[in-house]
């Protein structure tokens, strides 16, 4: 069961699902390319990092929480993925991931699941994991960081929203009666990742997010 701060997240991003679809160029109207510009560089970035950081994506696993319309998940499909687990508990955003992945051809290796990242049982293993624009509506994020890390086996990229700046004042605003919000300085960061000491942790700052990626390389044997 979700916390009471979860399920108001969920029904947010349930109720904004297509708004946030249309980020993604899929209604490429002006006023909707001028605030991508003007406020939304970082998603961009973010894609585009974590794009090119599956590499090699031919036949690998992947799995994106918050996936929420797929874009990450069936971006790495056609691009030769083996398999996309992409999991979100707003449930018109997997609804939309699955319309969006039949229509590119790609439903057959991607897999969008309406589920709660903690409370479903993972018991295979991914070579990449996705955690993009999650972090920003986490209680918890130690034990987020934890699990991903266990099901994965090569890389895993976060993105963190910064604490500081017009755009985190003005997101802290908007965001009020929304859902809850959590932001990130340099210091949490290390209280998070500092003590994966047999890890490589990458830490870049685009835009309004830190985007981290923690390198794994654990051999393992996929089912």
């Amino acid at each position: 069961m979700m916390a009471k701060s979860d399920t108001r997240t969920s029904e947010f991003f349930d109720s904004y699902a297509h708004k946030f679809d249309a980020i993604y160029g899929t209604q490429n109207t002006f006023l909707n390319r001028l605030i991508n510009k003007l406020f939304r560089k970082s998603m961009r970035l973010r894609y585009e990092r974590t794009l090119q950081g599956c590499s090699p994506i031919q036949g690998k696993r992947v799995i994106d929480i918050g996936c929420g319309s797929g874009h990450y998940g069936i971006a790495l499909a056609t691009a030769g993925a083996g398999y996309v687990l992409g999991l979100d508990f707003a449930k018109t955003m997997i609804d939309i991931a699955k319309y969006r992945a039949k229509a590119a051809g790609v439903d057959d290796r991607c897999h969008f699941e309406y589920a709660d990242f903690f409370a479903r049982p993972i018991q295979e293993t991914f070579d990449y994991a996705i955690v993009m624009g999650f972090m920003d509506y986490m209680q918890e994020p130690e034990r987020i960081i934890e699990k991903v890390l266990s099901v994965t086996t090569h890389k895993a990229f976060f993105s963190f929203p910064i604490d500081s700046g017009f755009l985190a004042w003005q997101r802290k605003l908007r965001y009020t009666k929304r859902c809850d919000l959590f932001l990130y300085n340099q210091g949490d960061l290390q209280r998070l990742f500092g003590r994966l000491t047999q890890k490589r942790i990458e830490y870049v700052k685009i835009s309004r997010d830190y985007f981290v990626t923690v390198h794994i390389d654990r051999e393992e044997n996929h089912a």
